[in-house]
Parts: structure tokens; sequence; C-alpha cells
């Protein structure tokens, strides 16, 4: 008999949008606290990684983006214990298409990298100055990296 895992990990996209030399991040609250993010999301049923951070990018900021670079696939492990497989990409600003947010958004904010690492703000995660870091040190990837297949695997029972 086959035993089910219960254990798996969360597919995450985020975003790093600089525009003339400020960096779009959102405000939202996490266990009652105000923290600072990236644009950032789980990966939905039916789509792409790419898909994804376009989507959330869209649904937390209002904006418009073009992915212009991968800055890394990074395995965390919260502490709770949650496993997370995070794909960040800068891109490029787009139009303002909406002023509808994510409910859970509280503000749209532009901060300077001085901004973010003058201590005063809390991250939800470190790994936002992690990728703003990455991305300000230009340690880039082509998204040809990223090669997306939509098809439906059949188990027939021969492996």
């Amino acid at each position: 008999m086959i035993k089910k895992r219960s254990w798996y990990p969360h597919v995450t996209v985020a975003t790093v949008i600089e525009h003339e030399g400020r960096f779009l991040l959102v405000s939202e609250y996490d266990s009652g606290r105000l923290v600072y993010n990236q644009p950032a999301g789980h990966l939905e049923a039916g789509e792409t990684i790419l898909e994804a951070a376009l989507r959330e990018t869209l649904e937390e900021t209002g904006y418009e983006c073009t992915l212009t670079h991968s800055l890394g696939i990074r395995h965390t492990v919260s502490s709770a214990g949650i496993t997370y497989i995070r794909h960040s990409f800068s891109a490029q600003l787009g139009s303002k298409v909406t002023e509808e947010l994510d409910s859970d958004i509280e503000a749209v904010h532009w901060l300077s990298p001085r901004d973010c690492l003058a201590g005063d703000i809390q991250f939800r995660s470190p790994m936002v100055m992690v990728d703003i870091n990455a991305h300000l040190e230009k340690s880039w990837h082509t998204l040809d990296l990223y090669k997306e297949h939509r098809c439906v695997h059949v188990n027939d029972g021969t492996g």
C-alpha cells in the first residue's frame, strides 16, 4: 500500500520592480503586524510560474509589468516549518490599470534602497532584501530558464 504524503512545498513567486531609483513594494498585515513585501504570492492551478508573477503583481499593485530576468529560485523554510520554493523576478514597470487591489494589501509604496536598508520597516520575509540585493547586483538569469509546457500526464501504470 502506498502511503500518501502530507508534506508539500508551497510554490511562490515574487517580483522586483525598480523605477526611477525606487522599488515597488506593498504593505500588508501578517499576524497582526504591518509588513512590507514585493508583489508576491502562490502559484495557482492551471498557470505557469511566469503567469503567476504577472498576476500577483497586477492584483497586489494595480500595475502591469514585463518580466525581464529571473533572480533565482530559492528554497526556504519558515519559522513555522513551512517549505517554500520561491521564484523571484526582475520586471519593468508597465501601465497602472486598476486601483482595485487584493483585499489583504494595505497600500502600495515606492521605496528607495536607502529606505529599505534603514531598518525602520518590517519586511514580511528576509527574502525581500535578498531579492532586492540580487536585483541591485544584477545577479540575473535569463527567462529562458523557464521551459513551461502545458500537458496532462496520464498515469497508465507503466511507470
